[in-house]
């Protein structure tokens, strides 16, 4: 949540409830109009199976997975998470589903359990792309 408000506002803002939200908001990038529908999911929600989550997967184009460095335990459920989107969306279709893994927290590398290495490597293995951010920052 932190990340998808820094997105839409600039602003930080760091502590949320654990609830999901969709936002719409206009950006001009290359001269054009483009319209982002956001669905933020807490993780707690992630973990949900079945139709809740069928139903997010296909409902996006494109796919922001956020982990953060501090939290061994967000990283690890990636592979699974990437894994059951890629079966959902490109079963489907050929066409690749755009998936970016994100590693928040950068300011707190001193509590960093997962190396930048590490989701570089993920991201590679997966086919995804992959950015460390700070939304604090």
């Amino acid at each position: 949540a932190a990340l998808t408000v820094r997105f839409l506002t600039r602003r930080f803002i760091g502590e949320y409830g654990d609830m999901e939200f969709i936002y719409s908001h206009n950006l001009t990038v290359d001269g054009r109009e483009i319209l982002f529908h956001i669905w933020d999911v807490p993780s707690s929600q992630q973990a949900e199976e079945g139709s809740s989550e069928e139903k997010r997967i296909q409902w996006a184009d494109c796919f922001v997975l956020v982990y953060s460095i501090c939290d061994r335990a967000s990283f690890n459920i990636l592979p699974l998470k990437i894994q059951f989107i890629k079966a959902a969306k490109e079963g489907q279709s050929q066409e690749k589903v755009p998936i970016i893994i994100v590693g928040n927290k950068r300011d707190l590398h001193h509590q960093r359990v997962v190396s930048s290495e590490e989701g570089r490597l993920l991201a590679l293995s997966l086919d995804c792309g992959f950015y460390e951010v700070s939304a604090a920052e």
